[in-house]
């Protein structure tokens, strides 16, 4: 089944301080948007309110927190909000903020969770494409020592794994196998730094919105006195001590493997500017935000240049076919009940789209299987094939002379199952000129925009004696 795009249901308004830059009362609204529009940052405090798309084409900045930049202007630490909003399995979105900085709240994606859940979500009229890969996709920082790989599946989930050689932080997993889990599972843990990082940081004149209820602070080492009286003037906090943990104040974790669940938060939301779905699991070693950037930005340019070679056929009911199946019946050798091919909607000289209607009336459905019909795989195969057949027949003035053979089939895949119902289209390109009655074609089938099988035909057409 189709699924649809989804919005928000009505605008909703927070407010919070800014890690960094220290701004109090930053105002980040949700509004609903457009079909198609995805997800956009509005900077309301800026002349003519400027927009930016979040997607990897935009990201200028990825020290502590991913920032997108346009033109002269910018909106940083963007990751935890993106995370909700995409794990809320929202497709478009309008996200206005009132200065340069995504306000830090309490260190996790839970507020923005919270505040989404008070707009609800509407589900909008146009279909929502998500993208199958068909292969691997790889990225590595063998410089820091990240490495991912993202694997063709039927869901999108994820598995990391973080390593800081430190006895108060040891090696951590943690994985999400589902979206709808992210709220129970992932969005309240909050980031975390170590303690020198932080007085680095502090000593930039960052984290000037930072405090000890919006981070989780690791300390790895011995701290003298006179270094614990100046976090307590800069956190303005008069207890500030080390706990057993080895955690610089008194919140405890949510989790033994928060911090490894807060690096999936932030993972999440950085691969939500790939700025497409898309279905896999994603295995991340090591990640930070630079390396969750390049590996976005090299799942979206992969996804780009498919588009571009692979274009989803289109199916109107309304539209008055090429072939119907009585005409189709008089180009084929084949009849019903092996007739398997219902219309052909396009056909040149270098490619053919057909359509198969998937009934219960099917007489294979008796036995595969009881109680679970699914379409079998040979089946899709020829359903394949016979619409080739008609691409490979349209070459001769006289079709009906004529038989078409399939000599190999190569490179079979099925990605999803058929299923009584299913409306499914065939598209077959030549890959190479007919010669001698030999052709070459590569085919995908879709229902919707799921794509469910793929194969690489060579067929010969031979004339009946």
């Amino acid at each position: 089944m189709a699924v649809k795009q989804k919005t928000i249901q009505k605008p909703v308004t927070i407010q919070g301080r800014g890690l960094h830059t220290g701004i109090e009362n930053i105002t980040l609204t949700f509004k609903p948007a457009e079909e198609n529009s995805g997800y956009v940052f509005k900077r309301t405090d800026l002349p003519n309110q400027p927009e930016i798309p979040a997607t990897a084409d935009f990201v200028k900045e990825t020290a502590r927190g991913t920032t997108l930049v346009k033109n002269n202007a910018r909106v940083a630490t963007i990751e935890h909000c993106l995370a909700a909003v995409f794990a809320f399995d929202i497709d478009n979105i309008i996200i206005e903020v009132s200065a340069e900085e995504i306000p830090i709240m309490n260190g996790s994606a839970k507020c923005f969770v919270e505040a989404l859940e008070q707009a609800g979500i509407k589900e909008q009229k146009e279909e929502r494409i998500e993208f199958q890969l068909n292969e691997c996709i790889k990225y590595s920082d063998p410089k820091i020592g990240s490495e991912y790989i993202a694997i063709p599946d039927d869901h999108l989930h994820y598995s990391v794994m973080i390593n800081y050689n430190t006895h108060v932080l040891e090696t951590q997993n943690a994985e999400l196998n589902n979206l709808s889990e992210f709220k129970q599972e992932i969005a309240s843990c909050r980031t975390f730094v170590f303690i020198d990082e932080m007085r680095e940081l502090i000593r930039q004149n960052l984290i000037r919105g930072g405090d000890l209820d919006n981070a989780i602070v690791f300390v790895n080492r011995v701290i003298p006195q006179e270094e614990i009286e100046t976090l307590k003037k800069f956190f303005n906090k008069p207890d500030v001590e080390v706990t057993q943990e080895g955690i610089l104040n008194h919140c405890g974790l949510s989790f033994n493997n928060e911090p490894a669940r807060h690096k999936l938060l932030d993972l999440v939301g950085d691969l939500a500017l790939v700025g497409r779905r898309f279905n896999a699991h994603i295995i991340a070693k090591k990640p930070g935000h630079a390396s969750n950037v390049a590996f976005a930005l090299k799942i979206r340019k992969y996804i780009e240049s498919q588009e571009k070679t692979v274009q989803i056929p289109k199916y109107d009911p309304n539209q008055e076919p090429l072939f119907d199946v009585i005409e189709i019946s008089k180009k084929l050798p084949h009849k019903p009940p092996f007739l398997l091919i219902d219309k052909i909607l396009e056909l040149s000289e270098s490619h053919v789209v057909g359509v198969k209607n998937v009934t219960m009336n099917e007489p294979f459905f008796v036995g595969h299987f009881p109680g679970h019909p699914v379409m079998p795989g040979v089946l899709q195969v020829e359903a394949m094939a016979q619409c080739g057949g008609i691409l490979v027949l349209s070459t001769v003035p006289d079709p009906e002379n004529y038989i078409t053979y399939f000599i190999k089939i190569d490179n079979v895949r099925f990605r999803n199952k058929v299923i009584p119902g299913d409306t499914l289209i065939f598209r077959l390109d030549l890959t190479s000129p007919i010669r001698r009655g030999l052709c070459q074609m590569s085919g995908k089938g879709y229902v919707g925009n799921q794509l469910v099988i793929e194969a690489d035909m060579l067929a010969q057409i031979v004339k009946e004696k």
